[in-house]
Formats: C-alpha cells, structure tokens, sequence
C-alpha cells in the first residue's frame, strides 16, 4: 500500500461540529441529512453553480450549491477563498449520471449545501494542494499547509501505523515502555552533544542525549529485564537526506541474552511492522547475514545495497606488476586495487563515465580508471580507457574476477583500503541507479556481524569505537584487548535494508574490568573515565547481569516503507540542511537577561583568512567531543 493509497475514512463523528468527516459519505447515505467541517481544498464558481471539494483527514467530499439553495447562500459560497475552514450541512444525493468519481472512495455522492458557516477564514495560500513545483524552502516554512496535501498527509498516517505495529511487538513479547531522562550528562558517542546550561548550576551544562545508552543499560542492572521506548534523540553532526539533528529511535535492551536473542527478536518485530504497512511484501526469516570483512571487500561499505548484484573485487595482487603506474604506486603505497563491471556500461558515453568519475572523487579518490569490453577475435578484449596497459593475463583475470563480458565496462579505484572501497562503492549505488538495476519494490534486509571493535584515523592512527565504548569484544585471544586492540572483533550486529543503516546494537560489557580495559583501550586517562563514567563502572559493582540492545532509526524506517528519499519527508516539522526550522525560525538569538540568569555569555568565533565566519551553534564544547 503506498502512502497515497491508504484509505482514511475516519471514525464516525455523531457529536461536534460534524456528523461525518469527508471521507465517510457513501451510495448508502444517500438522503442522509448530514453536516461536515473542513478544509476547501478547491472552489470552481460556475455562476448559478459552486462547487467545493471539502477535505479533512480522512478524504474529501464534494459539496454543491445550485440554483434550489436560497440566493444569499449562493452568494456566500461564491464568496469563499480556498483552504478557509467551513462548516456544511445539507443532503447526500448521487451525482449526476457520468459524473461519478471512480478514483475517489466518496466519488458517487455529492452534499447539497442547505447551510453554511465560514468558520475559519483564509488569506490566499503560497501554493495550491495540488502544485507540484513547490519549493522545499517554500513547502517547510508553510508545513502546515503542506501537511494538508494528500501524500504528507498519508505519510504521517503510515508512519502511525509502523509505531503502532511496533508497540504491539514489543509489548506482546514483554517489554515495558520505559522514558529515560532528557536532561542528561556529556558522555562522547561519535557526535557533538547539544548542550542545555543549568540556571541553578551555574558554569555547568546538561546534554541533551544522542542515545539513551547508559540509561538503558542501567535499567538492566536494575532487573527491568526487558526494556524499551520509542525515544526522541539529539546529535549536532553535519546533515544530510537520512539525518536530522534530532530524530526518533527504537530503543531496546533485554537482559540474558545474546546475538541471536536480538537479531531474532528484532527480525520478528521488523517483519510484523513491514506486514503492517505492505501486506504480502514483508522479509522472510530468518533474514540474512554477512561479515562486515565481506561486505567491505564485495560492496565497498558496511551497509550494503543487496537489491542488485554488482560487486567489487579486489584484484590488488593482479595487478602488482601492472604497466599501468596508477596501479603499480597504490600497491607499492600500501593500497588496494578494487574493480567493478558495470552489466551492458559498453554503452556508456565518455561524458556519463566521467560523472561516474565525479562520484568517485566525491568520496576522496583521486580518479577512476575504466576499460569496456567487446568481443575480439579469439574472444573478449578490452578497449579504451586503459587497456593499452593491460596484459592478456591481467585481461584473463579480470574476467575470470569480475565475471564480465562483452557489452560491459570495467571500473578501477586505487588508493587506500577505505578510499578505494568508498569510491567504488559510490559508483556502484550511481550505476544502480543509472542502469536501472535496482528493484525498488524490493525490501533486502541483512544483517552485518562480526564488526571491528575500533576504527583507526588513516592521518592520526587513534583509536575510536567502531560503534560506542560499551560493545563487549571478541576477544581471540587472551589479553588481545590490551596488545593488539585494533584487530579485536566486537560483538555488535547492523541491521541494513536496501542500502540503509536500519540499526545498530551489540552484546554489552557488563563488568568493570573489561569497562575499563576498552577506556584504556581508547586513551582515556582515569581521571576523564572517573569524571564521565564513574557512575556507570560503580553500578556494575552490584550485580549487573549479561544483557544485549539494539536501536532501530524510525525515521529511516518510515522512509523506507514510504518510498521516499529523503527523512524531511516522514518527519511533520524537520529542520533544514542548515539544522534550522524555517516555520519557527528556530534557532533565535537569546536575550541578554535571559542568557545571565544561566551565567552564560555567548563568543562568536572569529574566521580565520580566507575563511567564512561559522554560526553560534557550530562551536565546538569539550563535553561535547567523542573519545
């Protein structure tokens, strides 16, 4: 069902100020005397005629004015303006033969009007419900016009309806709905933390949560045993189509389990919601799973893409010795040279392959070399690009590597292990879409496993957590945590759907010495872990059992069950690209007396040479930086 689809009629309205909404009338209530309020979503005055197509929530109902209604009613009704709230009452009657409205569920009635009250006048709309040429500046700071137009509208229902379906999981299986504070203390999760002063602690700050982590933990130490909440969560990071600097997650935590407790459990809950919106359309279980190794070498990203088969393969070795020096100073570099065949690319003009080029640039590569393939003599060989440096063993190997053949073209990325991999991965989403390989009333969900418990900085070589500091490591090999932190395996799984990072979760530490060898781990000193987590380390003192979470992002979800590309989309009041709220005005500057009651006093950097000035908010604060 798509979120234009959905049908709304509404809950029978015998009280206020209606009898029914605007989606209720049917072939059956003709004679019905009735009375509707709504919205005038469109006005056609045809003289001695008015027509007004009145809509609410639940649909729209046309209502008439013809020469039986008595001349000041008439003359009200041509009087109205669009989007001017009005109150109807009438006669439900067929419409005229041949004027029926099959595309509409009230399309074989119409109301005629006996009485009409203007109850909420309208000055004249920026834009019409049905103009699809509106502006995104335009459409956010209107929302609440836009909210009217059937698809936003739809939208939020089907968004509803995945909320729902989820609390109806989650408490079938024992969960109980737990809110965790808002106001709450810094601690580095990856982001900047948005930052509330304290009046009545002057100098010091609350942070709003970019998770409810600790607190959930905490609540299994508590022996809540199984914990969740639909949360509300805050991160000051740099925005893009599938973020917002505030956004909605499911939460969860479930003590005495493990890996195969969560990606069960979340399985069945992700199921039944999809079911919820698309009957028929929902994954199979068990849903499938890969290593975060193997994703990265064969789709170049830990969030893979499986609606479409083109994958990367790494023929570094291949190429070692290549005549071609691009390749040749990347393995000598350290690097890897990965390869992608795009099915039917042959085709392909010099000018869409540098756009491809472009997208690989955008991810940090320097270039990206290609070679089509066609069909030779004694069978396939390269052509253009860089096949004049290409050996008939390196060709063969291609081929065999790539599983290509004539009519198709060869992509190359060589640099580092994440660049390479990131570029190439960006061409394959572009020529996904491009060569139209991508399915898109598919839903792939898949599971990615086996993570690295840290990244390392290619420039600085510091450690940072690949997730967050309370993932429990795989430990191998006794004491690894301490000699060799970088290839320890966490015990954290992502669950990914059509390219998309769903969620996110793992098995937790739960003891103080492990806690504290992973603080270690990241170069945080005893007196920084004291002052950030020493209440966490305490609460393990008394008797915290093995417990495991997940969060899912609603906002991708909705987003994805919508079909849109973007969270502004399934989200009634988002902020720009600029993290600002055009309706509101939001951010605003702060009173002086206002901001001295909290003890705070506002510096607004200064621009270096040749540099813009940033904005307020942009400042960095130390109880804001990750570890």
């Amino acid at each position: 069902m798509s979120t234009q689809e959905t049908d709304l009629t509404g809950p029978a309205c015998s009280q206020g100020l209606r009898s029914h909404t605007c989606g209720e009338l049917r072939g059956g209530d003709v004679g019905s005397s009735v009375r509707l309020s709504g919205w005038i979503a469109s006005h056609r005055d045809l003289g001695a005629l008015v027509f007004i197509d009145l809509a609410d929530r639940y649909g729209i109902t046309q209502v008439s004015f013809d020469e039986s209604v008595p001349p000041e009613l008439l003359a009200a009704a041509q009087a109205l303006k669009p989007e001017s709230v009005i109150q109807v009452t009438g006669v439900v009657r067929p419409r005229p033969d041949g004027r029926a409205n099959a595309a509409r569920p009230t399309g074989e009635v119409e109301l005629l009007a006996s009485g009409l009250e203007l109850l909420g006048p309208s000055a004249t709309p920026p834009f019409s419900r049905d103009a699809d040429d509106v502006s995104d500046e335009l459409r956010l700071r209107y929302r609440y016009l836009d909210l009217r137009r059937p698809k936003p509208r739809a939208t939020m229902a089907l968004r509803h309806k995945l909320l729902l379906a989820i609390r109806n999981a989650m408490d079938a299986r024992g969960f109980l709905e737990i809110e965790t504070p808002v106001l709450t203390k810094a601690t580095p999760e990856g982001a900047r933390d948005y930052l509330v002063p304290s009046r009545v602690h002057p100098g010091k700050f609350f942070a709003l949560p970019q998770s409810p982590q600790i607190f959930k933990q905490i609540l299994m130490v508590a022996g809540m045993d199984r914990y969740f909440q639909i949360v509300k969560c805050f991160r000051d990071e740099d925005l893009r189509a599938d973020r917002q600097p505030e956004f909605t997650q499911l939460d969860l935590e479930l003590s005495f389990a493990d890996e195969e407790t969560v990606i069960a459990l979340v399985s069945e809950v992700m199921r039944e919601a999809t079911a919820a919106a698309h009957p028929g359309r929902e994954p199979e279980l068990p849903m499938p799973r890969m290593t975060w190794a193997h994703a990265m070498e064969r789709y170049g990203n830990d969030k893979p893409d499986t609606r479409f088969e083109v994958l990367l393969s790494d023929v570094t070795e291949l190429v070692a010795g290549s005549e071609f020096g691009v390749f040749r100073s990347a393995v000598e570099a350290g690097g890897r040279v990965r390869v992608l065949a795009a099915p039917g690319g042959a085709s392909l003009s010099r000018k869409q392959i540098t756009n491809f080029e472009a997208v690989a640039k955008e991810q940090g590569a320097k270039g990206m070399a290609w070679a089509k393939i066609a069909e030779g003599e004694s069978g396939p060989v390269l052509e253009g690009g860089i096949s004049k440096f290409m050996s008939e063993a390196e060709v063969s190997g291609l081929l065999e590597a790539t599983g290509a053949g004539p009519g198709d073209c060869l992509f190359f990325a060589a640099d580092s292990f994440n660049t390479s991999a990131a570029s190439l991965a960006a061409v394959r989403l572009a020529l996904g879409r491009k060569l139209e390989l991508i399915d898109r009333e598919r839903f792939n969900f898949v599971w990615i496993v086996e993570f690295p418990m840290f990244d390392r900085d290619e420039q600085t070589g510091a450690l940072s957590p690949a997730h967050h500091p309370f993932c429990r490591p795989a430990e191998s090999v006794p004491g690894q945590l301490q000699s060799d932190p970088a290839s320890v395996i966490a015990r954290s799984y992502d669950l990914v759907l059509n390219g998309y990072e769903l969620g996110s979760g793992s098995v937790r530490i739960h003891d103080t010495a492990t806690q504290l060898s992973v603080f270690k781990a990241l170069g945080l000193s005893d007196q920084l872990i004291e002052e950030r987590f020493g209440f966490v380390l305490d609460c393990f003192k008394y008797g915290a059992p093995p417990h495991a979470g997940f969060a899912v992002g609603m906002d991708r979800f909705v987003m994805l069950m919508a079909g849109e590309e973007s969270i502004r989309e399934v989200i009634a009041f988002p902020k720009t690209a600029q993290a600002a709220c055009l309706m509101t005005g939001a951010p605003t500057s702060i009173p002086d007396e206002q901001l001295a009651e909290a003890s705070v006093s506002v510096r607004l950097p200064t621009a270096a040479a040749g540099e813009p000035a940033q904005d307020a908010t942009e400042q960095d604060d130390e109880q804001g930086a990750s570890a």
